[in-house]
């Protein structure tokens, strides 16, 4: 019954998260320069971030922060000093030796540390808040029962998952990962320049 429903939030959601955007960033990031298992954790996070998004969708209370200027404007504020304060991080990267680096040496993070990164950069991102409430408020009809709703969610937070995850394998292979560590720690210095424009970028943006 829901069929065509689903089909349609699958092909929005699958163009919404292909886009480049701080969750590839700092996913591309931690796999080059943490390793494999730091880029699946930190993918898992964003997955997991996303279902957050659904919950606050379908309880009507981020409808309330969007309409809401000062609230909305914390939200971003929150999402854009978080990456800013990722992007000062890498900029501040020093060099490092490629043993080093594929030893996940020095700086590497823990488990924890990979997923929690993940997490709070989809998770406090406001324009993921929009594109949530996008997608529920005009793809997903108000009909459509909560349990249906939450089964959407559940499927885009494990699909937000894997696709990091598939990424985070290609861009560590051993070639692939090789050839990113040529530049070694300007690597991690030019996404931290990204994530910081990123996150400027944000905070200057309009309500809308």
């Amino acid at each position: 019954m829901y069929w065509t429903e689903f089909a349609t939030v699958a092909l929005v959601h699958l163009l919404a998260v292909a886009s480049p955007g701080p969750d590839f960033a700092v996913v591309l990031r931690n796999g080059v320069t943490q390793g494999r298992q730091a880029a699946m954790l930190t993918s898992i996070g964003v997955g997991c971030a996303i279902f957050i998004h659904v919950l606050y969708s379908v309880l009507g209370i981020g409808l309330i922060v969007a309409n809401s200027l000062w609230l909305f404007n914390l939200v971003k504020l929150v999402g854009a000093g978080y990456l800013i304060y990722i992007g000062i991080m890498s900029l501040r990267a020093g060099a490092r030796s490629q043993q080093d680096i594929e030893l996940d040496g020095g700086n590497a993070m823990t488990p924890r540390q990979a997923f929690i990164n993940g997490f709070l950069t989809n998770g406090t991102n406001p324009k993921a808040l929009l594109f949530f409430l996008s997608l529920f408020s005009v793809v997903i009809s108000h009909d459509t029962p909560i349990a249906v709703q939450f089964a959407y969610g559940v499927y885009m937070m494990v699909a937000t998952a894997l696709w990091f995850m598939l990424l985070s394998y290609l861009l560590t292979t051993q070639r692939v990962r090789r050839q990113f560590l040529k530049v070694g720690h300007w690597f991690e210095r030019t996404m931290g320049l990204a994530l910081l424009g990123l996150g400027i970028r944000l905070l200057f943006s309009g309500h809308k």
